[in-house]
């Protein structure tokens, strides 16, 4: 889970993982939104592909990139169970003012 939390980290990753939301897309794709290197950019693809975050897979001369969201549901389902659970029902009179 340390990899996770490293790689959601950097802004930059975020802003590659808000990229292949619309769909996958190949590292040369993915080098021409940033301002950056391509060994910068593929470093970054490696580090969210160590989280688990992405998935690669290679055509031709080509590396195709795809978000596994597998492991953002089980990073959801984690946080989400530190929540406190709801102890009065919705529609109980303490939910509600009651103006005298």
């Amino acid at each position: 889970m340390n990899l996770l939390f490293k790689a959601l980290n950097d802004p930059t990753r975020r802003q590659i993982l808000d990229l292949l939301r619309a769909g996958d897309l190949n590292a040369g794709e993915i080098a021409e939104q940033f301002a950056m290197s391509k060994p910068s950019i593929s470093h970054h693809l490696d580090l969210l592909r160590q989280a688990g975050l992405v998935e690669s897979t290679k055509q031709g001369q080509f590396i195709n990139y795809s978000l596994n969201t597998t492991v953002l549901d089980e990073l959801l389902g984690w946080l989400l169970s530190f929540q406190k659970p709801d102890t009065a029902p919705v529609d109980s009179p303490s939910n509600h003012l009651i103006n005298h």
